[in-house]
């Protein structure tokens, strides 16, 4: 039969018993290690609404009025607030005040937890209780299971002879063991202490015993941070030694706590580390502290000077990010080490990176309005003292500061878009960095001036599109710009040390989308054409060039009206763009797109033909009056696209440079090839071709096993300059890889560089941690 009722109706022990409150209460501590949402189970508080109507189901509903027990028999199936119970039979006795629900006991959380038991005993109030052969299966698919389960005292419940597992069973053979589990002969939960202890276990894979855990300790799911030992790491380098790392977290309270950790390395002695991290109402800010007294400093290589140079090294790091309103956001990152190596060679967490960026900057962004300060600095954590002319770290600026403004008025003026943009940069720098001493000539390379050197760069720019009857899109633009530079420098041979540019544009695009289509496929042609007209550009390569150093001109860059990739340079003259742009998709899945055209100096200063400290343009395929052709075609289907494209001579179609690159995913793997040619560039120091061809992908050889690799091979030395290789296994519950790296760089004159050579591992247990360090592949 069935019964509708309200809470009212029935007893207040069968609608506690109908939430699944007792059976939780005994099972809560058992998905702690997954975190399983039963946090108010555990505690016996489980919020329910008052006003949930319940719904009995069974065969009988028993009334005993001389033995005062109350029997729900049959089929017995209780819904209450999205909470659901069956069994066989539910029985209170008034007597004792005890529940008992027998016979496949399974009651369904709200939240997806499913708890499995042969029979429940327990008192009303669930203060002390007993359950035969409990099993869990928590929402976030970790899984317990437990002889028998005791609750004493409504605060301690103990699991006899219990498993926790976050592997699912295998389906062919549920009784087949997971891939891995821990055993323990009993596990006990104190709700007061919100602790979960194991004792006498063992950690089990495939059913195989590998580790004997007599005692440990960790917190049950209400407590989201308690102290305690975090999982221990290891690590080897062969001037270090073998090394292992053990952190303790200090919860101190909720929104402040403390990682200490140690590392003992067998060459080199303690390595102490302490973070701190506080959370405010508008933001958070960490301190790290790192420091060691090295066993044997003699035993690092001689070139390796500030690793042999000192006993005492150490760090202090910082880093905030802070909210001053829904607009405004400022913060920092700042390292400062002993030595520029210390960090890099004993791989500090989150400062071990060979090149680190000290920052503190201040953001606002509001609508279509946007302004960004930084100041910077930037530390080259290498080997090198200072003295030696080999360091890099002297010939790094200090950027005091960098500025970027930008504001697009939300109303058009003129009938179109109006955008003001603003530059600022100031740089000081100990040494030069250049490949030719002072009073170079302007073959040589300067990237950047020893001293102080700086600029800003206002420029407002109006731009409006019509489209005409036939379909012409035509959009005039007017630019105007100005910069204010200076240097105090002797590296650049020239007495100008202020000077002001000025430049002016007038600009027309026109293009006009042509639609092709057919019962297959649809075609979109797209002829574009665009005029600058421009002054030309004062002080043309005499300046120092910080930010436009990098510089590839192709069809990604066809249709700028400013190719240079900074502020320091700016293209001037009069110049036309001639293109044509490409797409067409396709019933059966296809899709392509391309891009092809030419520039032309039609008038003035070619910019591109003015070399500057860097050679900035120089063999671009743009330094004559007409450039090289530029091309990109790409096609995709599903998981697949192939994209090449590059830069052909103007006369010859000789190829300047091309790339290529191919990825596909499919059911057994992913394979991704990439190659890239560039012809010959002397002005730059490279005499001969440049040919590089990667290959890499992983393979499926069952559903958790997989193969990867890459290797990159230079054509022209004949080097595998970087190869890698990893296996690696992963499924709901565990991840390993074993990865193996091998480098040999090619420097610019051909010759081999450093070899460089690394095997490391990965474990991850789903839940309970990880051991060794993660990688990062490449693309596979």
């Amino acid at each position: 039969m069935g019964l509708n009722v309200t809470r009212s109706v029935l007893p207040t022990w069968f609608a506690r018993l109908a939430c699944g409150t007792a059976l939780l209460c005994l099972a809560g501590g058992i998905s702690l290690p997954a975190y399983a949402q039963t946090g108010d189970a555990l505690v016996g508080n489980i919020e329910t609404n008052p006003n949930a109507q319940m719904l009995l189901e069974s065969d009988e509903l028993i009334y005993d009025i001389n033995a005062k027990t109350i029997s729900a028999v049959g089929g017995v199936q209780i819904d209450y607030d999205g909470n659901r119970l069956v069994a066989r039979q539910v029985t209170y006795d008034q007597n004792t005040g005890r529940l008992k629900a027998m016979g496949k006991v399974e009651i369904v959380e709200k939240d997806g937890n499913r708890i499995y038991a042969d029979n429940l005993d327990i008192t009303d109030d669930f203060r002390e209780g007993f359950v035969n052969a409990l099993r869990v299966e928590a929402a976030d698919n970790t899984r317990f299971a437990a002889e028998s389960a005791e609750r004493i005292g409504g605060e301690l419940t103990t699991f006899n002879n219990g498993i926790y597992t976050a592997c699912e069973p295998c389906r062919s053979k549920p009784d087949k063991a997971p891939l891995w589990q821990v055993r323990a002969q009993k596990i006990v939960w104190n709700g007061k202490k919100k602790t979960i202890r194991f004792e006498r276990g063992r950690f089990e894979m495939f059913g195989m015993p590998l580790a004997f855990l007599p005692a440990f300790e960790i917190a049950d799911p209400t407590v989201k941070r308690k102290s305690g030992f975090l999982m221990p790491s290891y690590r080897y380098e062969s001037e270090l030694g073998y090394g292992v790392s053990v952190p303790y977290f200090w919860a101190l309270a909720p929104n402040y706590d403390l990682t200490t950790t140690g590392t003992y390395y067998s060459k080199q002695g303690f390595l102490g580390e302490a973070e701190w991290r506080h959370r405010l109402a508008n933001g958070a800010y960490t301190i790290k502290l790192a420091g060691i007294n090295q066993l044997d400093r003699h035993e690092f290589d001689n070139d390796d000077q500030l690793d042999r140079g000192s006993t005492t090294r150490g760090m202090i790091a910082t880093t905030g990010a802070f909210r001053i309103n829904p607009r405004w956001t400022y913060g920092w990152n700042a390292m400062v080490p002993s030595d520029k190596a210390f960090a890099y060679r004993y791989g500090i967490e989150g400062y071990d990176a060979y090149n680190i960026t000290n920052q503190l900057y201040l953001t606002g962004l509001n609508g279509r309005n946007y302004f960004d300060v930084r100041l910077y600095q930037f530390l080259v954590q290498e080997s090198w003292f200072n003295s030696n002319p080999n360091a890099s770290q002297p010939k790094q600026p200090w950027v005091l500061p960098s500025l970027d403004y930008a504001y697009t008025p939300t109303q058009s003026v003129a009938g179109g878009e109006l955008n003001f943009d603003v530059n600022l940069q100031a740089l000081h720098r100990d040494r030069e960095d250049g490949t030719t001493p002072i009073g170079l000539e302007r073959a040589g390379y300067l990237s950047g001036v020893e001293g102080n050197d700086g600029r800003i760069t206002a420029e407002a720019e109006w731009k409006r599109t019509f489209i005409a009857d036939n379909g012409l899109v035509i959009t005039p633009l007017l630019a105007l710009r100005g910069d204010g530079m200076y240097v105090d420098s002797d590296s650049i041979g020239v007495t100008r040390s202020e000077a002001f540019r000025a430049m002016a544009t007038a600009g027309l695009e026109t293009r006009w989308p042509i639609l092709f289509s057919s019962t297959s496929s649809t075609h979109v042609l797209e002829p574009t054409a665009q005029l600058f007209v421009r002054n030309n550009e004062p002080y043309a390569g005499e300046m120092p060039n910080e930010d436009a150093q990098s510089f590839v001109f192709d069809a990604s860059s066809l249709f700028d009206r400013d190719k240079f990739s900074g502020y320091d340079r700016v293209e001037g003259g009069t110049r036309a763009n001639l293109g044509v742009r490409y797409s067409g998709t396709f019933n059966n899945g296809w899709s392509l797109n391309g891009i092809a055209g030419q520039s032309f100096q039609l008038g003035g200063l070619n910019s591109f033909a003015t070399a500057d400290f860097v050679n900035a343009g120089a063999e671009s395929g743009l330094e004559s009056s007409r450039s090289d052709y530029v091309a990109m075609i790409g096609a995709s289907r599903g998981a697949f696209n192939v994209t090449t494209g590059g830069r052909f001579d103007k006369e010859s179609l000789e190829v300047r440079r091309v790339e290529v690159a191919s990825t596909n995913t499919g059911k057994y793997g992913s394979l991704f090839v990439k190659y890239a040619f560039i012809d010959q560039q002397p002005t730059y120091g490279f005499e001969d071709d440049r040919h590089e061809v990667t290959l890499g992908g992983s393979a499926k050889m069952t559903p958790n096993w997989r193969l990867l690799g890459s290797g990159t091979y230079d054509i022209v030395s004949e080097t595998l300059v970087k190869q890698t290789a990893a296996l690696a296994y992963d499924d709901e519950c565990f991840t390993y890889m074993m990865y193996y790296t091998r480098e040999e760089p090619v420097t610019a004159d051909g010759s081999q560089g450093d070899q460089t050579t690394t095997w490391g591992f990965n474990i991850s247990f789903r839940t309970l941690g990880e051991i060794g360090k993660p990688v990062d592949i490449g693309g596979i």
